[in-house]
């Protein structure tokens, strides 16, 4: 079977050889941009998943924050208007 592999290759014409290495050549070009391309995609997910990280980070920092300057408000100014409220008839 190898053999007439290379008998018909002995026969080709130097148009013939010229075509099917274009195309090998073509096919190999086509196999690096598959790979290429898996390659990018993989690269932008990761940028991705980066991204949403941060952003939940960020929005986690600033719930942090709101909440700690709920409660000290609270415990700053709950005694200030208890003490107001004391001398008001209600």
């Amino acid at each position: 079977m190898a053999q007439r592999g290379q008998d018909r290759r002995a026969e080709e014409t130097e148009e013939q050889r010229n075509s099917r290495l274009v195309i090998m050549a073509q096919r190999g070009q086509e196999s690096r941009a598959e790979g290429t391309n898996e390659q990018r995609n993989s690269r932008l997910s990761a940028m991705l998943q980066h991204a949403r990280e941060r952003r939940l980070n960020v929005i986690g920092g600033q719930n942090h924050h709101q909440i700690q300057t709920f409660y000290v408000a609270r415990t700053v100014l709950y005694p200030i208007v208890e003490e107001h409220n004391c001398g008001e008839i209600l």
